[in-house]
């Protein structure tokens, strides 16, 4: 009943605000665009350094020598969770909004400059290797950015519209607050799983493609 309310509700906030999430959807993919352009623009040296860790890692990999799953999970986890939480406290300072795009467009950087280095130093390995480790936990953790960022927006217009455009006599920002609370557990849960994909899943593709 919970899980079936906590959806009708997320997708209310969902209608009600297309324009937001198609705003912030179309901010995020021009970050994947421009990571993926700055890749291009790296000296030669940079590259040529870059390779090398990433070679030194793929060696790792090989012979068995990754993190542990478990401390892998909670740094994935936590590192998620701090980046949507700072989103999130934006949302309720009104004046974070334009942080909010900045978190977001960084975010689409790092997935396009992630993708595009390893497309461009190891080709159609780069490619199959990119489908394999980025990609799984990227399809959830996606989402709940875009979720949050969207969710964080409407949040802040609201405050702004009901406490500086006199719209604030009848207004009551406890349930309002609650709902938006319940946004940020939902986008924990769901980072929650992309961790536990990127611990546990990830890792073993890795492997495979590498081999």
């Amino acid at each position: 009943m919970r899980k079936k309310l906590s959806s009708i509700l997320i997708g209310q906030h969902i209608q009600a605000n297309a324009s937001i999430y198609l705003f912030v959807s179309v901010l995020f993919f021009m970050g994947v665009i421009f990571g993926a352009i700055v890749v291009n623009s790296l000296s030669l040296h940079q590259k040529e350094d870059l390779a090398y860790y990433l070679q030194q890692f793929f060696g790792q990999v090989s012979a068995g020598q990754m993190a542990n799953s478990e401390d892998l999970f909670w740094q994935s986890w936590l590192h998620n969770l701090k980046y949507l939480g700072c989103m999130w406290l934006f949302g309720i300072s009104i004046i974070g909004v334009p942080l909010i795009f900045i978190f977001l467009f960084m975010k689409g950087i790092v997935v396009g400059f992630s993708v595009g280095f390893l497309v461009q130093q190891m080709n159609w390995q780069g490619f199959f290797l990119s489908i394999s480790t980025v990609l799984p936990q990227n399809l959830i953790i996606i989402p709940a950015f875009l979720f949050i960022a969207s969710a964080s927006t409407a949040f802040s217009l609201q405050l702004i519209k009901k406490i500086f455009m006199k719209q604030a006599v009848h207004f009551h920002i406890a349930p309002f607050f609650i709902k938006y609370a319940l946004f940020f557990l939902a986008a924990a849960v769901i980072v929650g799983m992309a961790a536990g994909i990127e611990a546990y899943v990830s890792p073993l593709l890795m492997k495979v493609v590498i081999e």
